[in-house]
């Protein structure tokens, strides 16, 4: 009995390890505190096509879209649509913020061509 007593509380202390572990490491978490504190974080998974980006830079939340397509060698993510949905946290925001995340998007996805919805869209035209 004393022995299975045993038994139990090191799995309940492995089991609370890990779940911590996972809390810590949890790439969803690291996006919500650098949003909080209004940092630069790029969340995404570079694997599935079909699941949006996020990006935090100072204070805004980016989320971006993924289309798949053809390039001259293999199927490569092709086309990018990024927008934010509270555009009042773009105050302050200039031409190379904007460049900036292009380039942080480019270095995972150098065949995209990136297209930015309104209102920066309107302030990137000329790029």
């Amino acid at each position: 009995m004393i022995h299975l007593l045993r038994l139990l509380i090191i799995v309940i202390i492995i089991y609370a390890f890990y779940k911590i572990l996972r809390y810590l490491f949890d790439p969803k978490r690291k996006l919500d505190e650098a949003y909080e504190k209004e940092q630069y974080y790029f969340y995404d998974d570079i694997k599935n096509v079909r699941k949006n980006f996020f990006i935090t830079y100072k204070g805004a939340l980016f989320e971006g879209e993924k289309y798949l397509g053809t390039t001259d060698q293999a199927f490569e993510v092709v086309s990018i649509f990024v927008w934010t949905k509270d555009s009042s946290k773009l105050q302050g925001f200039t031409k190379g913020d904007f460049r900036f995340l292009q380039n942080e998007i480019k270095m995972n996805y150098p065949s995209a061509k990136i297209n930015w919805k309104s209102p920066i869209e309107q302030l990137m035209k000329d790029e």
